[in-house]
């Protein structure tokens, strides 16, 4: 996979607020639908900074009128509600281990296991997250190692442990490769439809 992929480019980004509202706000829509909506708020809030203070006095009418889904506007209000009573204090996330940090952000309504792990390799720069219920992972294993079937969740937690303690970059990788497996195929088909 490294050889396929090259060097690893994953550069974390410190804004952890931002990611988590862009992680519930993306749940189940495409790209450009998120990337769209994230537009609109960024248009009515101060300098377009996606900040607590800024979204604390926008209510869930304002936030659905951004895009947002009434429960994902609700998860937004519940995450400023867990900031702003200190149940969740995100300077302070990064001191604690991954499964801390993971319970802390899943108190949250909207944010899952899934999120809270993207928080620690995106974020944090975590070296050692596996991602079990991450599809593109499943479907990046799967194709480099040239399997039959997607592999299930318990036999990607014992292939893992060979990846430990560098776990989150093999993740990279496979998503890598999944991402190449994916550019290759348009480009089959775009051939063959000329």
């Amino acid at each position: 996979a490294i050889e396929r992929v090259g060097p690893c480019t994953l550069v974390p980004s410190s804004n952890v607020f931002e990611a988590l509202i862009d992680a519930i706000i993306s749940q189940q829509i495409s790209v450009k639908a998120a990337d769209a909506i994230v537009g609109r708020l960024r248009t009515i809030l101060p300098d377009g900074l996606i900040t607590p203070e800024a979204l604390v006095p926008l209510d869930v009418d304002t936030l659905r009128s951004c895009g947002l889904s009434t429960p994902k506007a609700n998860y937004v209000r519940n995450l400023l509600e867990h900031i702003e009573s200190g149940q969740l204090d995100l300077a302070h996330l990064p001191e604690l281990d991954d499964e801390a940090v993971i319970d802390q952000l899943v108190a949250v309504k909207g944010i899952g296991r899934w999120t809270a792990e993207m928080i620690l390799i995106f974020c944090f720069g975590r070296a050692d997250v596996l991602p079990v219920d991450d599809l593109g992972f499943l479907e990046g294993v799967r194709e480099a190692y040239a399997l039959p079937e997607r592999p299930t969740k318990k036999e990607m937690v014992q292939r893992g442990e060979l990846w430990r303690p560098y776990r989150t970059f093999a993740t990279w990788y496979m998503w890598s490769v999944r991402r190449l497996a994916q550019r290759n195929e348009r480009e089959r088909t775009r051939i063959v439809s000329l």
